[in-house]
């Protein structure tokens, strides 16, 4: 797992969406993209990082990106995160965190002293030609598009 940096490619991901449909960059070639890692649904950061890309998502479409949300979650998880906080973009299932790792996003953490593998929350921009433009790992949760936009 090699750490990224900008003018690197866009690992090549695959995984599937919360409707099992598969998705892959290959999918948005010809597009910018927004790949944001987070932790896990229904948690008060990754909530508020969510609804402030949902709340939006327009501008994020005027300004020509496609929008691509990643946890550790199951299908079924993001199905109910979606239904709940209406989000209008794909979350990806990365249950056996394999776009995490390809990202570099999948690390070692700490809570009260115990250790455990997770996502760093980070946010990767990538352009058309599928090389990354921006690495955002200081998420603002909720003033997270300015920060993309910006």
């Amino acid at each position: 797992m090699s750490k990224l940096s900008v003018g690197d490619k866009a690992p090549n991901f695959g995984s599937v969406n919360q409707n099992g449909e598969k998705v892959s960059l290959k999918d948005f070639e010809g597009n910018k993209l927004i790949v944001y890692f987070y932790p896990k649904d229904n948690t008060p950061g990754c909530t508020k990082q969510a609804c402030n890309l949902r709340d939006n998502y327009q501008s994020l479409l005027d300004n020509g990106y496609k929008l691509l949300g990643v946890s550790p979650d199951s299908e079924k998880s993001h199905q109910k995160f979606i239904e709940k906080f209406e989000l209008p973009f794909d979350l990806l299932a990365d249950t056996e965190h394999e776009v995490a790792e390809a990202f570099g996003v999948w690390v070692e953490k700490n809570m009260y002293g115990r250790k455990y593998m997770g996502i760093a929350r980070t946010t990767f921009v990538i352009d058309e030609k599928g090389v990354i433009s921006e690495i955002i790992s200081k998420v603002k949760t909720d003033n997270h598009t300015d920060q993309i936009l910006n």
